[in-house]
């Protein structure tokens, strides 16, 4: 589908979500240290709901997570503490986590607030202990150098990983996360991933964030002209947001085009379900006959739009069907789709005929249950009413490729109130002002590039790199800037590619290891192996000993003498030309454990020696 974007009037803002790489977290003194499940030390279990607001309004999003009764399990480690079960106030709020935040505060030209108070945003999927998430505005009102505005920046407490639906994980919940709101200033899908793109520049280059994957998301909203602010969740992958965006501004339109065909047609939706359970004795359709209730319900003149694409791998069914999940079944199926999934061609005419259906008409079913089908049902028949508006105002997921499902409705202010365990912090101008503007990766891509004499892409690379603060304390040691770039950058990413496993290498070993280089007590040309070393758990003195063991110049003159004897033929034949083949094979035999000069030296001389004597 080829879409004008500015003839749709496409508004889309962003959220960026990154965890800040702070010693404690935010609300007790816990390290933000990631943990494997099978570290745990204890678990416990929690039952969650929502609660009405101070105004006696129930949150609508808050209010669907309650449809199913969960029983929430979460692990605990040795790194955790009560205030992550929930079970001790918290702490004070993190100042280091705080100053981070002011200073991408200050980069974007913000103004902050002059006093700090911590909120509480009701969350009841589990991913909180608390039924709530910490949240404090710090600053708002600002500009990208590229013009997108900036609405506010909050620093709020990241949720707990989920292992599976309720099942989560308590090493990350709490690390500081700050949060960064653009105004709905971008019309076009490519806007939104380079402001996307800018922002993350603006968090890495203060050198506070973590990395990997995780450690950053992405939200989207996105409305057309005609439909409805969409909010996407969890968008972890920077290349794919121009694509979500597409799907959602597909979805919207397509959705609308439902709209007005349904309108066109008379269309209408039955209120009541009808028990078809009978209908489908000894069926062959496993989900069908070994359900305890089936239940049915006719869309009228919706025949082939149930089962029209929206998305990529996407269908006004499949919204339906996330609807009716909300209550526990497993999903729906209807006569836009069948016969298929065991169900047979005289079932469906069976079915039609049980609920008066004509061809124009849809048949939808579901089948667990008694109490989850009448759930689902209800959830079913809403959300085909809202296909006679268009577009729902939405929170969804993203899927794999950039297509989503829906997850709740969009929150509103119900789920706000304060926090009233953690006291208000004051910024004070004099705080604002102190805080030092960290140089931006851009600038210090060009510094790389002339000051090093890096290649554009490979200072980009090297920028960018966690490692970038040690190659450049390496640089002041005096390695020079080609050796550094090599050690911090272009062998750990071949040695990546290979399978090493370089995130095991530590900065400080490196770094010793090129001071061994740098005085000759090993040759640059063994830097390969000796990190492979390095990798496999070798201190730096032992992955020199190991990788590059010392050659002395009589022990090298003798390998090379017996090379040059055994290749006499060849060199007599290429002349000078010989040298570089053969210095390959010498470089191969001693394992870079003596510098090329040296090599390249007494190699020259072995072979001058035998064409002088041809």
């Amino acid at each position: 589908m080829t879409l004008d974007y500015q003839k749709l009037g496409l508004i889309a803002g962003i959220e960026i979500h990154q965890q800040l790489n702070t010693k404690e977290k935010l609300f007790c003194r816990c390290p933000t240290t990631i943990r494997e499940a099978e570290e745990s030390n204890g678990e416990f279990f929690r039952y969650l709901r929502a609660t009405k607001s101070e105004m006696g309004e129930l949150d609508r999003a808050a209010e669907e997570e309650m449809m199913q009764v969960r029983q929430f399990r979460y692990l605990t480690y040795d790194t955790t503490c009560l205030v992550e079960n929930d079970e001790e106030p918290p702490a004070p709020l993190n100042e280091e986590a705080l100053d981070i935040v002011l200073t991408i505060a200050k980069v974007c030209g913000m103004t902050p607030v002059p006093e700090i108070h911590t909120m509480r945003k009701l969350v009841i999927d589990g991913s909180n202990t608390s039924g709530f998430q910490r949240t404090a505005l710090v600053a708002m009102n600002g500009t990208l150098p590229g013009g997108a505005g900036i609405e506010t920046v909050c620093l709020e407490e990241e949720a707990a990983q989920r292992i599976e639906d309720t099942f989560f994980s308590l090493d990350r919940l709490g690390i500081p996360l700050i949060e960064i709101t653009t105004s709905p200033c971008m019309h076009t899908p490519e806007a939104v991933q380079e402001t996307a793109a800018q922002i993350g520049m603006i968090l890495r280059s203060t050198g506070k964030v973590k990395r990997g994957l995780g450690t950053i998301r992405q939200d989207i909203n996105i409305s057309i002209r005609e439909g409805a602010r969409v909010e996407i969740k969890g968008v972890q992958e920077l290349d794919l947001i121009a694509e979500v965006v597409r799907r959602e501004v597909c979805r919207q339109v397509s959705l609308l085009d439902i709209r007005d065909e349904l309108k066109k047609r008379g269309a209408s939706v039955e209120k009541n379900p009808v028990d078809v359970t009978s209908l489908f004795t000894g069926s062959k359709s496993r989900v069908l006959k070994s359900a305890p209730k089936i239940l049915a319900i006719r869309l009228n003149k919706f025949a082939g739009l149930v089962g029209r694409e929206i998305q990529p791998g996407r269908r006004l069914g499949s919204e339906m069907s996330d609807y009716a999940k909300k209550c526990g079944v497993g999903g729906l199926f209807h006569t836009d789709e069948l016969p298929a999934y065991g169900v047979t061609e005289d079932e469906v005419t069976n079915l039609k005929k049980a609920l008066d259906a004509t061809p124009d008409d849809c048949v939808i079913i579901v089948a667990d249950k008694p109490q989850r089908c009448q759930c689902a049902m209800q959830q079913i028949i809403r959300r085909a009413e809202m296909a006679f508006e268009g577009v729902p105002k939405e929170t969804r997921k993203m899927l794999e490729g950039g297509s989503t499902a829906y997850m709740r409705p969009l929150p509103g202010a119900a789920r706000m109130y304060p926090e009233t365990d953690v006291f208000q912090v004051r910024v004070t101008p004099e705080r604002f002002a102190s805080l030092e503007i960290p140089e931006m990766i851009d600038d210090t891509i060009a510094r790389y590039m002339q000051e090093f004499g890096l290649a554009r892409e490979v200072a980009r690379q090297m920028a960018y790199s966690e490692r970038r603060n040690a190659f450049e304390e390496a640089i002041n040691s005096g390695i020079k800037p080609a050796l550094a770039e090599r050690a911090f950058n272009s062998t750990l990413r071949e040695l990546s590619r290979e399978g090493t496993s370089v995130h095991r290498i530590d900065d400080e070993d490196i770094k010793q290891v090129l001071m061994l280089i740098n005085t000759g007590e090993v040759a640059k040309e063994a830097l390969s192996p000796i990190l492979t070393a390095l990798a496999e758990g070798k201190t730096p003195t032992e992955a020199c000993e190991c990788a590059a063991p010392k050659v002395s110049e009589e022990e090298l003159a003798s390998i090379i003498n017996r090379i040059v004897a055994e290749r006499a033929d060849f060199i007599k034949e290429r002349g000078n030309a010989a040298t570089g083949p053969i210095m390959g094979v010498v470089m191969k035999e001693v394992r870079g454990s003596v510098d090329g000069k040296i090599v390249n030296q007494i190699l020259r001389e072995a072979i001058s020696h035998v064409l002088k004597n041809t």
